[in-house]
């Protein structure tokens, strides 16, 4: 098992090698090369040439590759293009906002989607199951930005129960962060449960219809022991895979989702850093989000071999 988890950890560090190294040389490839993007084809050669001299893009391709990827692991992402501050503090200042309604998001998609998985897997073709399985089309169906948009409207607009605007930080109180918060985690977090929520039920009823559940009844096995141990553990298991894939639905989710509830987070700081081709933000949020990415990855294969410790002895043997 420890074999298995220093591979996956070794893997998760060469994908986020392999990401930001395609990053970096993306940018570079850019026609024209950052500077003319920046200042545009007809700028100045003397305009360019400064800019050149100041982010290092005079120097061989290999050394700038070296020098950048030497701050990287240190976590310096050098300076912005077009503002006057550090890409690093820059990402700080909009990563615990995106992190923030990611979290809420999450919660509350998995608080409703495993639950009401479970009441209409084992309550098929009652009210109970029809409901959720409306429920859970409506959030397919429906962009995390236009939950929001009802959201607003109905909690902002009409009855004026919560605030529809800006981030309150943490360190201003749990109860104000949370107030702010809990509409936008409940926006991204809406087709998040709908998806998670299908499978959970789909994987669920597979299970109790396989034959070594009638195996565990004839054996005498209580049908808590039956259903907990035997059907639920072995139905989650698809379930943590595509959980842990859709993150990646409430992280794009969070780019429209702070436009509509006024927060500068990171999604609004990636766009406008594309809008104004600041490639050095652009580098520095992209590897972020790879970060993000691999290591919820890397946490489900974890639980994966956790809840099948045969994985992880399969791997060990291999």
């Amino acid at each position: 098992m420890k074999r298995y988890i220093i591979k996956r950890v070794v893997h998760a560090v060469f994908v986020v090698w392999l990401v930001a190294t395609a990053v970096f040389f993306a940018v570079r490839l850019v026609p024209g090369g950052p500077a003319r993007a920046v200042f545009g084809l007809q700028s100045r050669p003397e305009v360019v040439a400064r800019f050149k001299e100041q982010y290092g893009l005079n120097d061989p391709l290999y050394e700038q590759y070296f020098n950048w990827m030497s701050n990287l692991i240190v976590g310096d992402l050098g300076p912005s293009m077009t503002q006057s501050a550090q890409v690093s503090d820059l990402i700080m200042q909009t990563a615990p906002r995106t992190l923030s309604i990611a979290i809420v998001g999450l919660v509350v998609g998995i608080s409703i989607s495993i639950p009401a998985g479970i009441l209409s897997a084992t309550r098929r073709r009652t009210m109970v199951d029809y409901v959720a399985t409306v429920a859970s089309f409506a959030g397919i169906s429906l962009p995390a930005f236009f939950i929001g948009i009802l959201l607003v409207l109905v909690f902002g607009v009409w009855t004026n129960l919560l605030p529809t605007f800006g981030y309150v930080p943490i360190s201003e109180g749990l109860y104000p962060w949370f107030r702010g918060i809990i509409l936008p985690g409940i926006a991204v977090g809406g087709p998040y449960a709908a998806i998670v929520m299908r499978m959970m039920r789909g994987s669920l009823i597979d299970e109790i219809r396989e034959p070594y559940m009638r195996t565990a009844r004839a054996k005498g096995l209580s049908s808590r022991i039956r259903f907990y141990k035997h059907a639920l553990q072995n139905a989650m298991m698809p379930v943590v895979t595509i959980a842990g894939i859709q993150v990646a639905l409430i992280v794009t989710g969070s780019v429209t989702v702070e436009l509509v509830f006024g927060i500068k987070g990171l999604g609004r700081l990636l766009v406008n850093s594309m809008l104004q081709a600041d490639y050095a933000t652009v580098q520095g949020t992209i590897i972020l989000v790879a970060i993000t990415m691999v290591t919820i990855n890397l946490i489900v294969d974890l639980t994966y071999a956790y809840l099948d410790p045969q994985i992880g002895y399969e791997s060990d043997v291999a």
